[in-house]
């Protein structure tokens, strides 16, 4: 008996238990355990064959994260896999919850996987900017083939039990609640066929139809050119599985671990594994304690049915939180249940939820005209219109009405929220709660903290954010918050830098080649210039081309000119009109710059405004910036955001570079520049 695993015989069937919770991760006292384990079983004549099944709610989940970046200790996980690929008698992997990444490498040594109807399989590790580097590549391959390797592979997704039989990516099903004793008849039936044990390794058949096929994996990546811009990671992995039908298993493996390195040492996997843990720590409040209470949120209610507040309503309704939903008028309300009702049916067409869910969760939605409903709610959210009056007064009416102790929160993307506040008698149950549209799928939950608010309110929607599927950031007080404070400045770099001699067309590729969805100018007309350049009182391009009635996509066409089809073309209007502003205000042309140049000019001072927002203290940690960016406006993933990526350019570079373009470096930004510091931890 180790720490963390149990050996115990049942009719010639050797049993490890692996119990090292919270996810039976392969860490080194898990490896330990399964060593001593099959080294006892395998040797032992008396033991027939072996079931290896964990304890807890799932079995092995993937790699130890505390190990990540740390010196490997022995047993490594290919010294165990080595282990058990050894033994002479059957081995099978019985699983539960899920087998991901080493957890299914390891499962795929055995010689057979049995699993319940519950559980998941799969190797997520090209979320990591990696591929599976102890055989994964090599041995799925063989059993499924290559057309099902490449997709599972680089996709990452994890495949559930039904398909993952189908698949052959295990070999029966269990019975839920009864998974050992039916592992031990499969293990026992596999003894008395007594037909010869083939280990995975030494499949062929699956993978010699693909020999020298090379067009096969050519047209795998055509056809996924869109999914795989930019990254490398799916790249490697199509060369991997390549590898396991051109060469034998060894050479496959050697293979494997070249294109595993290349990833690993790799800018992109850095900041892939960077964001990961990102993520992990947003809701890290250095003076909010782990454990402050939170307060019981059982029942919402959201001010606005319009696209916001609709989309905030759909987060509460589909984990079974009751909405009472309020308009000004019943046209707006009608007119708002009925599109939270289309967007349901048709995830459920889908087939992503049940027309029975729908129902369910149509049902929790009261209806209401006035404040008065919503006296009783623990939580109010407004998502009325973006104007300081009409927010104090919708919140000076909240304060007369809501019970004591409520939470009110603001939606503001950009206002003051101290000064919402001040409209209430009760400061402190003030918060904001800024969703990114659509705000029923981006996964961005700005959280802002005003001066007075509660700190168990602060606790308790960050806890209730991940309730409701998103990813909170703790933003202070300041206009804007932190992503839209930041990527604001992005806007205003492309439209001055166009009226200096490049293009609308040459500033759009040089960010979409850098790896975002669309250009600044892209984006602009897939929106709407009359929705984004309205409120400024100065002369714009963007006012300019409205006064023309361009108003992108929707209308006339906007910084480009579209077909029927809304295929973009570039616009002699649009240049006409960026050649009269240059002029008007006296622009003087620098003629064209290179990619490297435009990234720089938009995407430096990004950087900047990032170091001033943890200057200010309005952002925790860096990382927290490069969340919030990522989430909420989809800078690419595989660059780890603006503070990270600003650390593999060097801050030097970003120093010497907004000098030039005439901007003052963020103090913080100079000084780890001259220390050679990094931003992100």
């Amino acid at each position: 008996m180790s720490d963390v695993g149990a050996f115990v015989v049942v009719d010639g069937i050797g049993i490890i238990t692996i119990d090292n919770p919270p996810v039976n991760a392969l860490g080194i006292k898990t490896r330990q355990a399964l060593a001593e384990g099959f080294g006892r079983f395998g040797a032992d004549e008396a033991v027939k064959a072996i079931v290896l099944i964990c304890a807890g709610r799932t079995f092995f989940a993937g790699a130890d994260i505390s190990e990540f970046g740390k010196p490997p200790v022995e047993p490594v996980l290919g010294t165990v896999l080595d282990m058990v690929e050894q033994i002479s008698k059957p081995v099978i992997a019985a699983i539960h919850g899920t087998a991901l990444g080493g957890g299914y490498e390891l499962a795929l040594v055995c010689t057979h996987r049995i699993a319940v109807p519950s559980a998941k399989v799969g190797l997520p590790e090209v979320k990591l900017g990696l591929l599976p580097g102890a055989g994964g590549t090599q041995r799925l391959p063989r059993i499924v083939g290559i057309p099902a390797a490449l997709d599972i592979i680089t996709s990452g997704d994890p495949v559930p039990a039904a398909k993952a039989l189908e698949l052959g990516m295990i070999d029966a099903l269990a019975s839920e609640g009864s998974l050992l004793n039916d592992a031990i008849a499969f293990a026992k039936s596999i003894l008395s066929e007594g037909k010869p044990l083939q280990r995975v390794r030494d499949r062929q058949d699956k993978v010699e139809l693909y020999r020298a096929q090379s067009d096969v994996y050519e047209e795998f990546l055509k056809k996924n050119a869109k999914a795989f811009r930019c990254l490398q990671a799916p790249i490697n992995i199509v060369k991997a599985i390549q590898a396991s039908a051109d060469l034998p298993f060894e050479k496959g493996l050697v293979r494997e671990r070249e294109l595993f390195h290349e990833l690993h040492e790799g800018s992109q996997s850095a900041a892939q594994r960077y964001y990961f843990f990102a993520e992990r720590q947003t809701t890290k409040i250095p003076d909010v304690p782990a454990d402050t209470p939170t307060l019981p949120i059982k029942t919402v209610g959201v001010i606005g049915a319009g696209t916001m507040g609709g989309g905030i309503a759909m987060n509460f309704l589909s984990v079974g939180i009751p909405v009472t939903l309020v308009e000004m008028t019943q046209e707006a309300l009608d007119r708002g249940i009925g599109v939270i009702r289309r967007n349901y049916e048709n995830s459920a067409k889908k087939g992503r939820i049940t027309a029975a869910q729908v129902e369910e969760r149509m049902a929790l939605i009261t209806p209401a005209l006035t404040y008065e409903a919503l006296s009783q709610v623990d939580l109010v959210i407004e998502a009325v219109f973006e104007e300081m009056a009409v927010k104090k007064d919708v919140f000076g009416k909240l304060d007369k009405i809501v019970r004591q102790g409520a939470i009110l929160a603001s939606n503001t993307s950009y206002l003051d929220l101290d000064e919402i506040a001040a409209a209430t008698s009760r400061p402190q149950d003030v918060i904001g709660m800024h969703f990114f549209s659509p705000a029923n799928v981006m996964r961005l939950l700005e959280v802002v903290r005003g001066k007075e608010t509660r700190k168990d309110i602060i606790a308790t929607v960050m806890a209730l954010a991940k309730t409701i599927g998103k990813i909170p950031v703790l933003s202070a007080v300041c206009h804007g918050f932190i992503a839209n404070r930041l990527m604001t400045l992005r806007g205003q770099q492309a439209e001055a830098l166009v009226l200096e001699g490049p293009t609308p067309q040459e500033i759009d590729k040089a960010i979409f080649d850098y790896g975002f969805a669309m250009g600044p100018f892209q984006m602009v007309d897939l929106v709407g210039l009359d929705v984004i350049g309205r409120g400024s009182n100065e002369r714009t391009l963007r006012g300019d081309l409205v006064a023309m009635d361009r108003l992108g996509q929707k209308k006339n066409g906007g910084f480009y000119d579209y077909d029927e089809k809304r295929n973009a073309t570039p616009s002699p209007a649009a240049a006409r009109v960026i050649a009269e502003l240059a002029a008007f205000k006296g622009v003087k042309p620098t003629g064209s710059l290179s990619a490297e140049q435009i990234i720089e000019r938009l995407l430096f001072v990004v950087v900047n405004e990032g170091a001033k927002v943890l200057e200010e203290g309005i952002a925790i940690r860096a990382s927290d910036i490069d969340v919030a960016i990522i989430l909420g406006y989809n800078w690419p993933l595989f660059t780890g955001g603006p503070m990270f990526w600003a650390d593999t350019v060097g801050l030097q570079k970003v120093v010497d570079g907004l000098r030039a373009q005439g901007f003052e470096p963020a103090k913080l930004l100079v000084e780890k520049a001259a220390k050679g510091e990094r931003l992100t931890a």
